[in-house]
């Protein structure tokens, strides 16, 4: 077990018990589209996130564990929209949900996951953490907007990129820490310091994800290579590719984007290696990672902030 894991096996092992009992629906399809993406596993970064900003801001209650099934049944519900959306097949190494049973089901289900985190929000009770978690779920949604929009798009820019990146993905990291450090009932700079920790956490998980689009493989990945080229999304590796190679590598680049085709994969992959995409994808992983490194400074020091800390290397040092 990684360290950052062990550290709270016991509020990890209750949250995903209590994510199994918060799946309970009368309708068989329901709990057995939850209990398909579930069972998947996953690193469930984001209800970690929660477990450990928790402690380490030591918050001494129980509702961290309620706090952290709500933010996994909200990302879960994004992936089943995902997965419709970007017509995925294959997610964690399985079929995905909408290869098995269809797109309608997959979307209502991806609705009642979205209710029900509401309905446990209610529960909870604090209208600080309702307030985070509704506009975080608005900013996804605004975010998977804008990724449709650029989709097979060769000229949207770095910026363009990075917006989009911190709405789908590190926001919802940010408001995981940040709900925490309001059940912790902490003072405003450490509650800052720990959201912008999740932030640049969650800009560096995704700036890796979109390098091993391009240098990974299908069975570490539990998805296919080249998804995000099929899909034609210009992520950064591609942006930087285009931006410092040749008039030809260039249209190869874009061409492929604007068809969403994969026939030149291997190619585009040399192409985005010799031109320093990749490289340059993952330095800025690294910058992202180290600054939310440098938020612990500014937090208590104890085995959680270590813990943490892991994380944050974690994220940057990783095959899938």
């Amino acid at each position: 077990m990684l360290p950052f894991l062990s550290i709270v096996r016991e509020d990890f092992a209750a949250t995903n018990q209590l994510i199994l009992d918060q799946l309970h629906s009368d309708v068989g399809l329901v709990e057995n589209i939850g209990h398909h993406l579930i069972d998947a596993g996953g690193k469930r970064l984001r209800p970690l996130l929660v477990l450990l900003s928790a402690r380490l801001l030591e918050y001494p209650g129980q509702r961290h564990l309620d706090l952290a099934a709500i933010i996994e049944f909200i990302h879960t519900a994004t992936l089943l929209h995902d997965d419709v959306v970007d017509m995925s097949e294959l997610r964690r190494g399985r079929p995905t949900a909408n290869a098995n049973w269809g797109n309608a089901p997959s979307v209502l289900v991806g609705d009642f996951l979205y209710s029900r985190a509401f309905q446990m929000m209610v529960a909870i009770g604090d209208m600080g953490i309702m307030s985070i978690l509704s506009n975080t779920t608005n900013v996804i949604s605004e975010g998977e907007v804008q990724q449709l929009v650029n989709i097979k798009d060769p000229s949207v820019s770095e910026a363009n990129y990075f917006e989009v990146i911190y709405k789908k993905t590190a926001a919802l990291f940010e408001a995981a820490c940040t709900t925490a450090a309001v059940l912790a009932q902490v003072p405003e700079a450490q509650k800052e310091a720990i959201g912008l920790y999740g932030k640049h956490l969650g800009l560096a998980f995704q700036l890796v994800d979109d390098t091993l689009d391009y240098e990974g493989d299908t069975a570490t990945l539990g998805k296919n290579v080249g998804d995000d080229l099929a899909e034609g999304k210009p992520t950064l590796p591609l942006i930087y590719a285009m931006a410092n190679g040749s008039a030809e590598q260039r249209e190869l680049i874009a061409g492929a984007i604007r068809s969403g085709s994969t026939d030149h994969l291997s190619e585009i992959v040399e192409v985005v290696k010799a031109t320093g995409g990749l490289a340059y994808t993952h330095e800025c992983a690294n910058q992202s990672a180290k600054s939310a490194l440098a938020q612990l400074d500014n937090l208590p020091q104890n085995g959680y902030t270590q813990a943490l800390a892991d994380l944050a290397n974690f994220a940057v040092d990783r095959d899938r």
